[in-house]
């Protein structure tokens, strides 16, 4: 992950001095004389948050697990009101709020692995949900970060792969000598008692291409990814970009279908219309427009459609 935001900053540093050599202006790429350790708050808030969130996804559903991370919304939608003194209006929460609910059911429907009891898929759930309060707490700081500064969101993106990147290298260093054992009823193979086996990984890397072709994939659109939500983040705010990120959970949903990694379950469609609509109202694209519109437009309008229905 952390890797691909690191060629971020590569990518920005090529673009800035290409343009500092052609002598074109630079004020898109913000004020530079910032203190880049700054970036180092949300770098640990993503690395924590990842690390839990990931945990909570070994103990529960692929597809619970995105529909339950849109629980961030409401956390970034609160710290933003709360710390960057953001306005949302009441269509917002609503939007908001039916964003979540589709996570409801989880605990109570907990049919997609008969591997998993419901009290493991509730801490799973549990964990996921922390995550996303940590996320939140990153989400609020890049946005102030971005708007007091007018850093370049590739930029931003990069320095946090080079915090993150730093900080996991020097910890695999004693990962490599802490021993560990894989719990019993695990069915991988473990040839060393090591708590995290970088030479092994590496191994695996060279001689798997079923392993390597994802993780460079991995690198790559993790790369894009944070690049598109930061310059939402800048654009927009914080609450936009994890409402847009809750889009992904109909991909995930349909490919465990499609696989066999998760079993059907009624409430899960009921939760993704649920989804959508939530979304439609969050961006004011139903029922708050006519609600808003002033009367005599809205009567004027109901009039020219009847006119136009009785025309035809």
């Amino acid at each position: 992950m952390f890797l691909g935001e690191l060629l971020c900053y590569i990518a920005f540093r090529i673009w800035f001095f290409y343009k500092k050599f052609q002598n074109q202006d630079l004020s898109a790429f913000g004020d530079q004389k910032f203190n880049p350790f700054i970036w180092a708050i949300p770098t640990m808030c993503d690395l924590f948050g990842t690390s839990i969130l990931y945990v909570g996804l070994t103990w529960t559903f692929a597809a619970s697990f995105q529909m339950l991370r849109g629980s961030v919304i409401i956390f970034t939608g609160l710290l933003s009101v709360a710390f960057l003194g953001n306005k949302l209006k009441i269509y917002y929460w609503v939007g908001m709020v039916m964003v979540i609910v589709v996570g409801v059911g989880d605990y109570v429907f907990s049919g997609g692995d008969p591997g998993l009891d419901k009290n493991t898929v509730l801490a799973g759930d549990l964990l996921i949900i922390l995550a996303q309060i940590i996320t939140a707490v990153q989400m609020t700081i890049e946005e102030k970060i971005l708007k007091k500064y007018k850093t370049y969101p590739l930029q931003g993106v990069g320095l946090e792969g080079i915090f993150g990147f730093s900080v996991l290298d020097l910890l695999l260093i004693p990962m490599y000598f802490i021993p560990w054992y894989l719990p019993q009823s695990s069915s991988s193979w473990q040839e060393h008692a090591r708590f995290e086996d970088t030479i092994d990984a590496f191994k695996q890397l060279a001689y798997t291409p079923y392993v390597l072709v994802p993780s460079l994939g991995l690198v790559f659109s993790i790369a894009f990814f944070n690049f598109a939500g930061l310059t939402v983040t800048k654009t927009m705010n914080a609450t936009t970009r994890m409402v847009l990120d809750t889009l992904r959970s109909i991909i995930i949903w349909v490919i465990s279908l499609a696989v066999g990694w998760q079993k059907f379950e009624f409430l899960q469609p009921v939760g993704y219309i649920i989804l959508f609509i939530g979304i439609w109202i969050y961006y004011d694209l139903i029922i708050m427009p006519a609600s808003t519109m002033g009367k005599t437009e809205f009567r004027n309008k109901v009039i020219v459609h009847l006119n136009l229905h009785c025309i035809r």
